[in-house]
């Protein structure tokens, strides 16, 4: 697994959540937008301290998260 060198945790900066390189941006900020339809440049845009590869960095973190997890679901057969 490659690491993630632009996520920090820091106990003392937003609570302890993984945030983007240091900044006060935390990784579920950045998956949420992406989740709601905002495009790369969009999110860059409104956080113009991010850089292209954070976001896809978040993403990826947050995959790595859930992996193998199981979260509730509203479903059928």
């Amino acid at each position: 697994m490659k690491p993630f060198t632009r996520i920090t945790v820091d106990p003392n900066q937003m609570g302890g959540l993984p945030c983007i390189r240091s900044l006060r941006i935390p990784v579920a900020t950045v998956v949420g937008m992406v989740g709601e339809g905002m495009a790369e440049a969009e999110i860059l845009n409104a956080y113009p301290d991010l850089e292209v590869e954070d976001v896809r960095e978040a993403l990826r973190y947050a995959a790595e998260a859930v992996r193998e997890r199981e979260l509730p679901v509203v479903g059928g057969s």
